[in-house]
């Protein structure tokens, strides 16, 4: 009997421990992908909060561009109310889109490419598209180790009753790939 009950509570301290340990890897695990996810917010919000200082230097040279304009505005005040990665990519597919239009604008306009205050908003914008980048694998990394540790057996039992779903990564749509390529490799020199 006393035997029994030895083997009872070492399965049950055993059953705590694994879910302890579970427990909390899961936990860091959330709390490195809600980091990241901040990070991809903070690089997001940095390059919108550009926007407007670059719509001010292109209208000082090329104001008819009305429509331009309200495309560039649009997709910053998209980006600025993504509350999920999938709202967030879809703005940025959209904010890509935009920007590509003001730059192509900017080419037709000699004086404004030639110009200091242009030229170092463009450096701006290259640089945080890097770090937008850049916070965006760190993101999908920790989603993907959260979404490995979810799925795994028997994590898989104990995660959902213990509250942890799945997240979704950050992508950019397969056809919307070349499009952000082509606006971090935008020459503005030649």
């Amino acid at each position: 009997m006393d035997v029994t009950l030895m083997v009872i509570g070492g399965i049950a301290v055993l059953l705590a421990l694994f879910l302890w340990a579970t427990y909390n890897a899961l936990v860091k695990l959330k709390v490195r992908v809600d980091e990241a996810w901040s990070d991809i917010t903070v690089q997001l919000k940095r390059r919108a909060d550009l926007i407007p200082n670059l719509v001010k230097t292109v209208k000082g040279y090329a104001k008819h561009e009305k429509g331009v304009f309200e495309e560039v505005t649009k997709a910053r005040t998209e980006m600025l109310g993504a509350k999920t990665p999938k709202d967030a990519a879809k703005a940025d597919n959209m904010m890509t889109d935009a920007l590509k239009s003001i730059f192509a604008v900017a080419e037709a306009y000699p004086d404004l490419k030639a110009s200091k205050n242009f030229g170092d908003l463009q450096a701006e914008l290259v640089d945080t598209e890097d770090k937008v980048q850049a916070a965006r694998r760190f993101y999908n990394g920790g989603v993907r180790d959260l979404n490995t540790k979810i799925q795994l057996f028997p994590n898989n039992v104990f995660a959902s009753m213990l509250g942890f779903k799945q997240r979704d990564f950050f992508d950019v749509d397969e056809s919307e790939r070349a499009t952000v390529d082509k606006v971090v490799d935008v020459d503005f020199d030649k």
